[in-house]
């Protein structure tokens, strides 16, 4: 893999609008886009389940064999839910995986005997590993805001895993670096609907263009059709959150924290899959996320940014496969 470069890419008022403007984003119908994973995904055992955990009716899929050897518990990214990290489960093989909506998001309800902060959800993620009733401590994996959330608990001692896997780490503070401004700005706005009613609050979070000037600021893959996917996947899952308090709670959260608050206070092999064109988080800071850690192994993949879920799920896949020893890559060849 060549080695990536130092800078952080900056993202500019001019340049947004122009790739809002371009017609490959203005498809304001509904996409209803096929998962170019969809075939991998339905070749895997699947189940869902729900469990209350901390007064969250937590809903949760499983994928793989019930009698998998290793078993990863995943934690995804701010307004995400399960469907985010499907491209790289489905890549992985003779594993089992886990992955819960996280409280206030997707089918989830809120966390009701905790606040929606990172210690919250960390107790969160740990109660509800332990509801899964498993034999042995699994394998975590956090991607974004989930990185924040288990990189939190590991270090804190609420998480327990003999490997931690992190994807896109928010590796240095999200109002910091070149693009500080846009998280800053970004909180503004998020805060400015507290003065709305929930109805209204709720709609300008989740309204058309507030979802595709996210998701045109993050993807950076060239490929028309895959873009789409993307922009489709945003549409359809970005505003499924509970309403509106528990979603400026938790991006108040996720700007307030990072990982590299915790690194130094995790022992556990890590693994950090970073990309060169992050807008979050620049490459200098995964280095020296990496160095203040006791045993961290860093791959940065060029030519993506904060959506190696999507744009490069199958690398993913095999770092993660080569790094636990466990599980093997399943291609769509």
């Amino acid at each position: 893999m060549k080695k990536a470069t130092q800078w952080a890419p900056r993202l500019s008022l001019g340049g947004l609008c122009k790739r809002l403007c371009n017609p490959h984003c203005l498809d304001l119908a509904a996409m209803s886009i096929e998962s170019p994973f969809a075939e991998l995904l339905a070749a895997m055992p699947q189940s869902t389940g729900v469990v209350s955990v901390l007064g969250s009716e937590t809903h949760y899929w499983t994928y793989g064999p019930d009698d998998a050897a290793t078993t990863i518990v995943v934690c995804h990214g701010y307004r995400g839910e399960h469907h985010g990290l499907e491209p790289v489960i489905a890549h992985l093989g003779d594993v089992r995986i886990i992955g819960p909506d996280l409280p206030g998001f997707g089918d989830s309800t809120p966390l009701a005997d905790v606040g929606h902060g990172i210690p919250g959800y960390a107790a969160w993620f740990a109660a509800f590993i332990e509801a899964m009733k498993l034999d042995t401590p699994p394998i975590i994996l956090g991607h974004s805001f989930g990185s924040i959330v288990t990189a939190y608990g590991v270090a804190n001692g609420i998480l327990h895993t003999p490997k931690l896997v992190l994807v896109n780490p928010i590796a240095a503070p999200a109002t910091s670096g070149p693009n500080g401004w846009l998280t800053k700005a970004t909180l503004v706005f998020y805060r400015s609907t507290r003065f709305l009613g929930e109805r209204a609050g709720s709609w300008v979070l989740g309204n058309w263009l507030t979802v595709r000037v996210m998701s045109v600021s993050l993807a950076k893959t060239k490929d028309k059709a895959l873009r789409r996917w993307i922009h489709d996947q945003h549409h359809t899952y970005f505003s499924r959150f509970y309403d509106r308090a528990t979603v400026v709670e938790s991006f108040e959260a996720s700007v307030a924290n990072d990982v590299s608050e915790s690194g130094p206070k995790i022992t556990v092999p890590t693994l950090l899959i970073g990309a060169e064109l992050d807008l979050i988080t620049p490459v200098s800071a995964l280095h020296a996320l990496q160095q203040n850690m006791a045993d961290a192994t860093l791959h940065v993949i060029p030519g993506v940014g904060h959506l190696i879920h999507y744009e490069k799920a199958e690398i993913a896949a095999r770092m993660i496969v080569d790094f636990l020893g466990a599980g093997r890559v399943v291609t769509r060849d």
